[in-house]
């Protein structure tokens, strides 16, 4: 008796197959392709993120020229789309120039935590012991302060300027993300086929490589990308508050400082730097949540 093999028709291939062949990555990215709002957000913050980058070249105007003949100058005006400041500068182009700032000031502290926080919450989690007690407890003596004060103090301590403003906004991220890190790797570190990979003669570094490292970089990932958007305020902040970039530099908090006295004569003007800070900080805290439903993959 013969049997003849049925051919198997990709199209009815189960979707947690097609998920496992595909690998997680790609179906990380394949629910984010199919999230409108993550997929806007993301134009978004790229667009703006293009404009600073690009801004000599794409700019209307000098950002530092001044006219007091056309201060506060409505929105439409001849010449300048969204109006000038208090000192008759070319909002655009000033909006423009201060998303350099703005979003170097929210990033880098939040990349810089990352690395530092991640890299001892997970030497803290893995190794354990009295590591993990040095770690961790040096780490709570920052949850002793609210984030926006601490970050007033040493800014305040240190003197304005961006390198300041960006040093005291990591030393107040590090805390939170080596928690986490701490935390999900301490989980890890009890499963299985790491006992498993620990039996082997591999080595403490290519058990934290392969096994350790892929599986904690996700949801370390995902909560340091939630605090962006907390960056942009903080950093907006400190400038709001004389405390981060010095003028005339351009930067949107900054900018939120030196047109408030403004706000009753065009009060137009003076909001569009609180609507950059406003729709970027939402784009990117809707962009986090986007990636944390994405990389909620069971395969």
């Amino acid at each position: 008796m013969t049997t003849t093999a049925t051919p198997v028709d990709d199209r009815t291939e189960a979707p947690a197959f097609v998920a496992a062949r595909r690998g997680y990555w790609g179906s990380v990215f394949t629910r984010l392709s199919h999230d409108p709002i993550t997929i806007v957000c993301a134009v978004i913050v790229m667009i703006i993120l293009l404009a600073a980058v690009f801004a000599p070249w794409i700019a209307p105007h000098d950002p530092y020229k001044t006219s007091m003949l056309k201060r506060l100058a409505p929105i439409g005006t001849d010449g300048f789309l969204l109006g000038t400041d208090e000192l008759g500068r070319d909002m655009l182009t000033r909006l423009i120039y201060g998303g350099r700032v703005s979003l170097f000031t929210a990033i880098a502290p939040v990349f810089t935590a990352l690395v530092v926080g991640g890299t001892l919450g997970i030497i803290a989690g893995f190794v354990g012991g009295r590591v993990n007690m040095i770690i961790m407890r040096t780490t709570d003596v920052f949850y002793a302060f609210p984030s926006i004060l601490l970050a007033i103090a040493i800014s305040g301590a240190l003197g304005g300027g961006i390198l300041n403003a960006v040093l005291s906004l990591t030393l107040i991220f590090v805390p939170p993300i080596c928690r986490v890190a701490e935390t999900v790797t301490t989980q890890v570190r009890n499963l299985d086929f790491v006992a498993a990979a620990r039996a082997t003669p591999a080595g403490t570094f290519r058990i934290l490589r392969v096994h350790v490292l892929g599986n904690v970089l996700g949801p370390v990932l995902i909560y340091a990308s939630s605090l962006v958007s907390v960056s942009i305020i903080i950093a907006s902040g400190l400038s709001f508050l004389g405390l981060g970039v010095t003028p005339p530099e351009a930067d949107w908090g900054l900018m939120l400082n030196t047109l408030r006295q403004s706000i009753y004569v065009a009060p137009v003007n003076a909001a569009l730097p609180g609507v950059m800070i406003f729709v970027t900080g939402m784009c990117f805290n809707l962009m986090s949540d986007g990636l944390r439903t994405a990389m909620d993959v069971k395969l």
